[in-house]
């Protein structure tokens, strides 16, 4: 009978240990993996972060996709990603859900067209009134006598959120736009096509497009920080609740002064530079 008891006892004592190895193995995995989804605007920004972050400490494995805005909110909502990244606002409704959003840096929507575009400056109302469907031909703004080609991001797009309420607001989209999923597709076909109108991130400017001024206004840290170019919006990273373990480790990452010097400056304007931390 007290040989019996004695196996039974070290069966349980067996299994207790080898479920707290499991346990501690799963905390292991948990803390050395992470993911990140979301904004195309922020991707490219995070993704040389990332790469950066992982040569530093080899012990992490950080994945970044890209999707969209409405993407990365909904992949950490769901768990599915400890890190979203968004390119607008978080509404009412997914801040009171319990995400987290913190700010890594600041961007100018700009409005681009084809360098063959002879139009290097419109108003707000003008490009309200493109993409309402108002204007409908490059004379109009006195250009050449061509229609307007005006291309658009996906409703999952942070970009077009943002665009929306800074330069729409209640007013809708034409609905004869070219839909584009990403940043990088706005760009292409902008660059490709002469009649073309787009809007895209100021971060990911090259020479195969033209970025028009807004009422005579250039997009620039110091005309942010006066307030004079309008279409300007705040970057972020989410989490559910506060940032913790490697989450937090990898946004204050992003925070340091050395990256916000070197990779976020390359693509953006850092924190500092507007809020003077």
């Amino acid at each position: 009978m007290k040989k019996n008891i004695f196996y039974f006892l070290a069966t349980i004592l067996v299994f207790s240990l080898l479920f707290v190895g499991c346990g501690k193995q799963n905390a292991s995995v948990k803390e050395t993996s992470l993911k990140i989804a979301g904004s195309t605007s922020v991707f490219p920004l995070i993704t040389e972060v990332a790469e950066e972050f992982k040569k530093e400490n080899t012990q992490y494995n950080v994945e970044v996709q890209a999707g969209g805005s409405n993407v990365g909110i909904q992949s950490v909502l769901s768990g599915a990603v400890q890190i979203g990244m968004s390119s607008r606002d978080l509404t009412e409704d997914e801040l009171k859900s319990g995400l987290k959003p913190t700010t890594i840096a600041y961007d100018c929507i700009v409005v681009i067209v084809n360098p063959k575009n002879k139009i290097d400056n419109l108003s707000l109302e003008q490009i309200r009134d493109i993409y309402t469907g108002k204007i409908k031909n490059w004379k109009e703004l006195g250009g050449k006598d061509s229609k307007i080609i005006v291309v658009n991001r996906d409703e999952a797009s942070g970009t077009r959120e943002a665009f929306k309420k800074l330069v729409l607001g209640d007013s809708d989209f034409v609905d004869t736009a070219i839909i584009q999923p990403g940043t990088g597709q706005v760009k292409s076909f902008v660059s490709s096509n002469e009649d073309a109108i787009g809007y895209i991130s100021f971060g990911v400017v090259d020479s195969t497009v033209k970025v028009v001024k807004v009422d005579n206004i250039e997009p620039s840290i110091e005309n942010i920080k006066n307030g004079s170019y309008k279409i300007t919006r705040k970057l972020y990273l989410l989490t559910k609740g506060e940032p913790e373990g490697l989450s937090k480790e990898f946004i204050d990452y992003v925070l340091s002064d050395r990256i916000q010097e070197t990779i976020v400056k390359k693509h953006y304007i850092p924190v500092k530079y507007i809020e003077n931390r």
